[in-house]
């Protein structure tokens, strides 16, 4: 059984949190009639994704194979069989339709779910061969996230927010890109075909120049007018020490430790990395959902 769920990657669902975010920063996360639609939509988009990295895996048997991690797979292990793995997708594939009409039965959240799924089978099916589109369709599907959690809270997903995932994905895909081409350094075989378009300094370059835009994003959006006016308090800004701490981290994880191969992996294992995004999370809470507090109306 612990095959078929390591098939499935539950551990990269965490990245589909990036649903909530749209709600969050509306103040309306914890609002009873949200909550509901938005967990229904997370699962969908989880079935959905992982019906993605089977289809993913079925395809990549061979080269996973002479992987050192990806050769552990269900599929390239032999521990679980084609037909079941398909068995199993198509499964998904309908749970997900199923939630997503659950979660919003205008059939919006459903046509970004469909984008996002016939997107990621384009890439599956040679565009992650691609150098740059490979990333870009990567850093594409965060922002479907969030376009489709508003669409699900039924809030606004502010420019900002759009262009800040759009930037925090491509940063965290550039340094996943450069551990590739670390392995291949270190072991004269290319891992993807992509790879071949990339070499050590134009991802150091890419990885310098996206995380200074990134941080010079995150601080425009903290201070424009439009978020002051829309959020109704000009102490966002606060939030940036977390935001320049975790991107300070994950460059010397990338740089210094040269382990930034799974993103999730190093939210999953990196103290550090979990300690800052917490301390991000709790600085909005408290300035978004706790401003009416005497405290800060000082």
């Amino acid at each position: 059984m612990k095959y078929y769920i390591k098939l499935l990657r539950p551990k990269d669902w965490a990245k589909n949190l990036f649903l909530f975010v749209p709600a969050f920063f509306a103040g309306s996360v914890f609002s009873f009639s949200k909550i509901g639609p938005l967990l229904e939509a997370f699962f969908a988009f989880c079935f959905y994704a992982s019906s993605i990295y089977i289809i993913n895996d079925y395809r990549d048997i061979e080269d996973d194979r002479k992987h050192p991690e990806k050769s552990k797979r269900p599929l390239a292990a032999g521990k679980v069989s084609k037909k079941a793995a398909m068995f199993i997708c198509i499964a998904l594939v309908i749970l997900g339709t199923f939630l997503a009409y659950l979660a919003d039965h205008s059939f919006q959240f459903l046509f970004v779910l469909e984008i996002y799924f016939f997107m990621n089978l384009a890439y599956c099916f040679g565009l992650k061969n691609i150098s740059i589109l490979d990333i870009l369709i990567l850093a594409a599907g965060f922002v479907l996230r969030v376009k489709a959690g508003a669409i699900v809270a039924e809030v606004d997903s502010s420019e900002w927010l759009i262009i800040m995932t759009f930037l925090l994905s491509l940063f965290m895909a550039i340094a996943k890109r450069r551990d590739d081409m670390l392995l291949k350094l270190s072991t004269g075989t290319d891992m993807r075909k992509s790879i071949k378009g990339y070499n050590l300094d134009f991802l150091n370059t890419m990885l310098g120049l996206f995380s200074a835009i990134l941080v010079v994003a995150y601080i425009n959006y903290t201070v424009s007018g439009s978020t002051i006016a829309r959020l109704g308090t000009y102490r966002l800004y606060y939030s940036s020490l977390f935001v320049i701490a975790g991107v300070m981290r994950y460059l010397q994880i990338t740089f210094v430790k040269k382990e930034s191969g799974s993103p999730t992996e190093i939210l999953y294992k990196d103290r550090f990395i979990q300690i800052t995004i917490v301390l991000w999370v709790l600085s909005i809470y408290t300035i978004l959902y706790l401003r009416d507090v005497t405290i800060f109306k000082k």
